[in-house]
């Protein structure tokens, strides 16, 4: 639920700004109002590394419930004082002022949500099953994201633009209060993960946030995770939210066209998210990160070339190609990234480690494409980043222990025992 509000929020906001809606709402008559909106966008991603290295150690500290009902509360909270906001006319400059405070607020929330999230799943799921628990996470991820742009594409097509342009741009956004509320609800019927107790009952929790401990003890596994973050990131946000105007802008298919192919590419990744988290907990995580980083590194040519071809029906198969490579990381990253850290400082290890690979290469992806499109006219762009991404992951992949049928007790000794070796300390 918690991931779902999330992209619903970015899948709403994204909508709005691309469409011009947050333009005329907030930036009235400015030319640069499309750019304006797209970079309140890029300002959640700026601030998320700042709220991981916080709620991440908190939460390995207070315990990963409480937080997690924090982050819930504030991202739904700040979507739906977008949609009660006023507006540009009723107030002036001081409405795209509290709209940024809002998208600070949030993307900083979101910076604690993500990680607690994969750790809450990891820590309660049986052993020989955490592939499976942890793929419900971006079936989470996936479906808010869908549900974002199908609202606002349902409220533009039942108002009408001069209504939506009005008032019913406000209908999405207020929709993520109840979103919020029924994951708020759920999280406070749970107790922290079994993983997490254990700590207390012996006494091993940290007395304070223990970022000195994750940085000095961790910064090796963390920093595999950024590289294979890197690629996730590069893929996801390359595939979901820059592909639309590729298409748009760089294949001249219609924007109803792209949506719907978007759309139906991201259903059929939910089809396949929890079979493949299933198959992960038989075969190991690293042959499907492998499978899918060698994937992108010799297919990401060929499937943009495809796409190119004119033809409709190759577009398709181009893209459900990398696609596919994609869900295949989706579908295990719940269950290998926490799996990277001891329970002691797994929250803030994973939040850390993984805000900042996003910041740095998730919401640049697109900006960076496109802008080395344009200035060499070369539109292979997106199939180049994707294989300088995949040929970076491919070496900490490599590096990153099969975790798969491991136990959380098991993984702890070994993790703790590498921190200690790196900081000096002895058991």
């Amino acid at each position: 639920m918690g991931n779902a509000v999330e992209w619903f929020d970015y899948g709403v906001f994204t909508s709005g700004a691309i469409t011009g809606i947050i333009g005329t709402v907030f930036f009235p008559g400015d030319s640069n109002a499309v750019l304006k909106s797209l970079a309140l966008v890029a300002i959640g991603f700026i601030v998320r590394p700042f709220g991981g290295a916080f709620f991440g150690p908190l939460g390995d500290k207070i315990g990963r419930r409480p937080v997690l009902a924090l982050t819930i509360l504030l991202m739904s909270s700040c979507t739906f004082l977008v949609g009660v906001l006023p507006t540009y006319a009723a107030i002036g400059v001081a409405a795209p002022i509290l709209l940024l405070l809002l998208r600070l607020v949030q993307g900083f929330s979101t910076g604690g949500e993500y990680g607690g999230a994969a750790t809450f799943i990891a820590e309660y799921a049986p052993t020989r099953k955490r592939g499976f628990y942890g793929s419900f996470l971006e079936v989470g991820t996936l479906t808010g994201y869908v549900m974002g742009n199908g609202v606002v594409l349902a409220v533009s097509l039942l108002a009408g633009t001069e209504a939506m342009h009005d008032w019913a741009w406000r209908i999405p956004f207020i929709l993520a209060l109840p979103l919020g509320v029924v994951g708020l609800y759920l999280r406070s019927k749970l107790d922290d993960p079994p993983a997490f107790r254990r700590l207390e009952e012996t006494g091993q929790k940290p007395e304070k946030a223990p970022i000195k401990e994750t940085l000095a003890g961790h910064w090796p596994m963390i920093l595999n995770l950024i590289g294979i973050v890197i690629l996730l990131n590069v893929a996801d946000y390359m595939l979901l939210t820059t592909m639309p105007s590729y298409f748009t802008t760089h294949l001249d298919i219609g924007a109803n066209t792209s949506t719907m192919i978007i759309i139906g590419v991201e259903l059929a990744q939910l089809c396949v998210l929890v079979p493949l988290g299933m198959l992960s907990d038989r075969v190991g995580r690293r042959p499907l990160l492998m499978t899918a980083a060698i994937g992108f590194l010799l297919l990401s040519y060929p499937a943009i070339r495809l796409m190119q071809s004119g033809s409709l029906v190759a577009l398709i198969i181009g893209f459900g190609a990398v696609a596919f490579l994609l869900a295949l990381i989706l579908a295990v990253i719940g269950s290998t990234f926490p799996a990277m850290f001891p329970t002691r400082v797994r929250y803030g290890s994973f939040a850390i480690g993984y805000n900042v690979s996003t910041a740095l290469f998730g919401g640049t992806a697109g900006v960076v494409v496109e802008a080395m499109i344009n200035k060499t006219g070369d539109k292979n762009w997106p199939a180049y980043y994707l294989m300088g991404a995949a040929a970076i992951a491919i070496i900490p992949i490599l590096r990153t222990p099969e975790t798969a049928k491991v136990p959380i007790e098991v993984i702890d000794a070994e993790t703790d025992r590498h921190a200690g070796a790196l900081t000096g300390v002895r058991d």
